[in-house]
């Protein structure tokens, strides 16, 4: 079957893999859609592990359910791209986005267990959640990257009338946002240096605003704005300037939430850290219990994810998507990938 497969820098094949094969354990499903992850975005640009097959947020139908006895031919899943041992205190704690061997072979991250940009995938049995109807194809593709900002918000534990920056206006720092207003945030700024995507923060009604990341008096502008700084600040980006930044707007005495994933290590002003007692909390991921939350927040339609797709490409379509989402002026937040088109 046809696949897209990382070949080199910032550059995917649409090449041939087998086909995932019945082993009485994994389920497999048809993959109906599939979205591109930030994450994702730094392997591409990287071009290692060459040959690797991603996509870890989807949505699929059943064709054979494996060791699931709950689970028919035909029903829509999605499910946790993570490898938790099971037995840590991590995971035993219901934390298995630390367990040490959660993403050795996770979905999509690993060469032993291809992702979704493939019309067929086997996925771990004890990882796969079935939806309900409701919830359409696309909205399902969009519960991994939701559940990472529920995850962040539930860390930065948001108090109503909090002020609150997002650093990096990408889809995690877009859903942080929706959470962060959802959890009675009074004031709620995304930085970008992409202004096409700050000025779509603000229009789907995510943030009050929008302030150029590329503005020498941003963080002066800021710290004027909000009487000495934010309460939270929601870092989504991972490089030295993002991180310094919300260093700098963070009030004395708050709180900082680390999203954004560094494949290298960072240089930061931790003065600051130290002279503000500035409390830094590291976010990965989600716990189980979140990604169902999410789940059943898009059934009741107590949150709107679609308005952040901006496309849905066929395999042939990737290269260009991923062109478009590291371009720096265009608005795509979130494309969405049909394998089977």
């Amino acid at each position: 079957m046809k696949c897209v497969a990382i070949k080199d820098v910032k550059q995917f094949e649409v090449t041939e893999m087998n086909e995932p094969i019945a082993d009485g354990q994994n389920v497999i499903v048809d993959v109906k859609k599939a979205g591109i992850c930030g994450s994702d975005i730094h392997y591409w640009v990287a071009g290692e592990p060459k040959g690797l097959v991603m996509g870890h947020e989807y949505c699929g139908v059943v064709t054979d359910p494996g060791s699931r006895n709950d689970l028919q031919v035909g029903d829509r899943v999605t499910a946790l791209p993570i490898s938790p041992c099971g037995h840590c205190e991590a995971c035993l704690t219901g934390n298995p986005q630390y367990c040490p061997e959660t993403w050795t072979y996770a979905t999509g991250l690993s060469l032993t267990n291809p992702g979704a940009l493939a019309p067929k995938m086997a996925i771990r049995p004890d990882m796969v959640i079935k939806v309900p109807d409701n919830v359409s194809d696309e909205e399902v593709a969009m519960v991994e990257p939701t559940a990472v900002g529920l995850h962040a918000i539930h860390l930065a534990n948001i108090k109503v009338g909090a002020k609150v920056l997002v650093v990096g206006g990408g889809i995690i720092g877009l859903v942080s946002a929706m959470f962060a207003k959802m959890e009675g945030a009074s004031y709620v700024v995304v930085s970008e240096t992409n202004e096409a995507r700050g000025n779509k923060a603000v229009t789907l009604g995510v943030a009050d605003e929008w302030v150029d990341a590329k503005d020498p008096n941003m963080i002066s502008n800021l710290m004027t704005k909000t009487n000495g700084g934010f309460d939270f600040v929601i870092e989504c980006c991972g490089n030295a300037p993002a991180v310094s930044s919300a260093l700098a707007a963070v009030k004395p005495g708050g709180k900082v939430i680390l999203v954004g994933v560094s494949l290298g290590p960072v240089s930061i002003p931790t003065a600051l850290a130290v002279t503000h007692e500035v409390d830094i909390q590291g976010a990965i991921a989600y716990t189980k219990t979140e990604f169902q939350t999410c789940i059943d927040l898009m059934a009741n339609k107590q949150i709107e994810v679609l308005k952040f797709v901006d496309d849905v490409v066929t395999l042939e379509g990737v290269q260009g998507a991923y062109e478009r989402l590291t371009s720096g002026t265009d608005s795509a937040v979130k494309i969405l990938v049909d394998p089977n088109k």
